[in-house]
């Protein structure tokens, strides 16, 4: 059963539980460059995107709006558009005016300007609510005079100092920085309004999604919310991350729009979140949910050598039987309690040849089993994808996705906007071929400095665009390299984890990560 919400008009494209889950993309151009933004916007249209979001950074950009607008009507395309605003309320003014939904980050929006907000300790809560709803009231006269809708978009990385003082860098803190807009909206009988709750750590994006959909219940609110892991990556993690993520949501019953974040050409994402939406559509979920007190009626089997699971402990070997269960599977629940149970294997079979299909299905089919506690290990058969060892490394991202077992670095890094002043998708190949060996390691490749330095807060190093073709380097929450001309910036990166002990040479390296099978 979908969660039920509210209609929230976006142009002609109404979104919410009476709807389709709505799809949609963020282009990557300069908002300056019409040409180049109206091209790619079109691209994310005929790819399937009901929506498409501009960065609108100053009150300049917001006001170009209008002429890609006027563009893309020239040509055809009537598609909403979506102005992404951070720290600057005249340039969301502006172009509420002139788009048809704007997204504000609470977390930078009005606290990151206001030293009276950063003063977190002994600060009157009721004294900031009163200047932050002061502060919001031009822009909800606004989108109430044009009909034009707001995204409370929390990111993970960007809550304000104010919000981590008070309730810590956690799914409550992003709740509860969203509960204080949504309550402004509230009395002031706004209701064009949705929420998305993002992070790069699933958990934590899953999480506070939950929480934030029963808080609103509690206070009789019922908007549609956004799904979304931001900062996914590229290839087969960046997929996994988002159908892990937006998958179990969408089993749930929550969920009304989705945007797949990778860094990759924004046309791309649609298609993955279309397989998304469409298998969650097809597989509710509602015999998977966990329940307790069940009796293990699954008969154990015996292995041959060779068997090609993943464990999710690495030093793990295959005993001599298993119970092997697929994750669809009700007899399953409860296995686990009852530890005289053999150990537990999740195992699916897949006929599909395309590999962006299987990694969709794989992440909502185990993923829901796994993040409740229940496999020792798995098993992915998709023969038609050729060499087994095409899915020994997706179900190692799918692990590593649920945080359950580090088998090689872990990679966040943005889809890029028209903030980003280098190309992204090189710094990440490059980054990628140096560092790939280091099994573990978390290493953030950040487009611009609005949600990078937060987002990458959970990595070990970052390496942050800091102006054109400059860039940070971070270890941690600590910046150690500024203004680095991009040509050194990835020298300058293996070096920094160099001197802080974190290198190992590829030879001294295993040659793999992978499992080994049993062996007789």
């Amino acid at each position: 059963m979908r969660r039920q919400t509210h209609t929230v008009w976006i142009g002609d494209i109404p979104l919410g539980s009476e709807y389709p889950v709505r799809l949609q993309s963020m282009v990557n151009t300069g908002t300056m460059d019409t040409e180049a933004t109206v091209e790619q916007a079109i691209r994310i249209v005929e790819a399937g995107g009901d929506y498409v979001r501009i960065t609108a950074s100053n009150v300049r950009e917001a006001e170009h709006l209008a002429e890609i607008r006027k563009a893309l009507h020239r040509r055809g395309y009537r598609v909403p558009l979506i102005a992404d605003v951070h720290f600057n309320p005249k340039a969301a003014e502006t172009a509420a005016r002139l788009v048809e939904k704007v997204r504000i980050n609470p977390g930078n929006y009005l606290d990151g300007k206001s030293s009276v907000l950063q003063n977190c300790p002994g600060s009157d809560d009721a004294a900031e609510t009163e200047r932050i709803h002061e502060r919001l009231l031009p822009l909800i006269g606004i989108c109430k005079q044009y009909g034009t809708a707001i995204r409370i978009g929390i990111n993970h990385g960007s809550l304000s100092k104010r919000i981590v003082y008070r309730y810590g860098d956690t799914p409550v803190g992003m709740v509860e920085s969203a509960m204080e807009f949504l309550r402004i909206f509230e009395a002031e009988q706004f209701r064009q309004t949705v929420v998305s709750m993002k992070a790069s750590n699933v958990r934590v994006m899953i999480d506070a999604t939950r929480l934030l959909a029963k808080q609103m219940e509690a206070e009789g609110m019922n908007c549609p919310l956004h799904l979304g892991v931001t900062e996914a990556g590229e290839g087969e993690d960046g997929r996994m991350k988002s159908a892990l993520g937006i998958g179990m949501l969408l089993a749930d019953g929550i969920g009304d729009t989705v945007r797949v974040s990778l860094t990759e050409a924004p046309e791309k994402e649609i298609p993955v979140a279309r397989k998304i939406v469409r298998y969650t559509d097809r597989v509710r979920f509602s015999g998977k949910k966990l329940l307790s007190g069940s009796a293990c009626t699954c008969e154990t089997v015996s292995l041959p050598a060779g068997t090609p699971i993943v464990w999710i402990k690495e030093e793990y070997r295959t005993p001599e039987r298993v119970l092997l269960v697929d994750p669809d599977d009700s007899s399953l629940l409860g296995t686990l309690k009852d530890r005289a149970c053999p150990v537990c294997v999740l195992k699916k079979d897949y006929p599909d040849s395309d590999w962006e299909e299987v990694c969709v299905k794989t992440a909502c089919d185990f993923g829901y089993r796994l993040l409740n506690g229940v496999g020792d290990g798995i098993w992915i058969n998709a023969p038609a994808l050729g060499a087994p060892e095409r899915c020994t490394d997706m179900a190692l991202s799918l692990l590593q996705a649920c945080r359950l077992r580090m088998s090689k670095p872990e990679y966040i890094s943005c889809p890029s906007c028209g903030r980003t002043l280098f190309d992204l998708q090189q710094a990440v190949a490059r980054v990628r071929e140096r560092t790939s060996h280091l099994k573990g390691l978390k290493i953030a490749v950040m487009g611009c400095i609005v949600n990078g330095p937060g987002e990458m807060a959970d990595a070990d190093y970052g390496y942050v665009g800091a102006g054109k073709g400059k860039i940070n380097l971070y270890r941690r929450r600590e910046v150690i390299k500024r203004n680095l001309p991009e040509i050194e910036a990835v020298d300058e990166l293996v070096n920094l984890i160099k001197l802080n002990g974190d290198w190992k040479d590829a030879e001294t390296v295993r040659s793999s990560v992978r499992q080994t099978p049993r062996t007789e």
